[in-house]
């Protein structure tokens, strides 16, 4: 028999505080655990003091800081796919190891583009 949302354990019910709660666990799971995401956050602080002081319009200011937090969010959602699939299968599989180089590749394009941005915008 189907459970309703309700009574399903890995989804509990709406509370803006407990999710709130949830999200900032996992930002602190991955900060702890995935170096990658270490790397970017490392890279990140200086970029946003740059986009700051740099002498571009408001529109490309926003769009540099969303390309930069769009790196952040599929970093994020790359470690999710990763830790669903270490848990899935202990065993090489091609479906597991295309499954993660999807996300790594989903990684790289969303720095390709915040790169991207930045030589547009600079060399206009």
């Amino acid at each position: 028999m189907l459970k309703s949302n309700h009574e399903d354990n890995n989804k509990p019910k709406y509370n803006l505080f407990k999710n709130s709660k949830y999200a900032i666990s996992g930002l602190r799971i991955t900060f702890r655990n995935e170096m990658s995401f270490k790397v970017e956050i490392l890279i990140a602080i200086p970029l946003l003091i740059a986009i700051y002081l740099v002498d571009f319009e408001m529109m490309e200011k926003t769009i540099l800081l969303i390309t930069l937090f769009l790196v952040l969010i599929v970093e994020i959602l790359n470690s999710a796919v990763e830790n669903v699939v270490d848990i899935t299968t202990k065993e090489y599989n091609i479906l597991a190891k295309n499954a993660k180089d999807m996300g790594a590749g989903a990684v790289f394009i969303s720095i390709c583009l915040h790169v991207m941005c930045w030589a547009i915008f600079y060399l206009n």
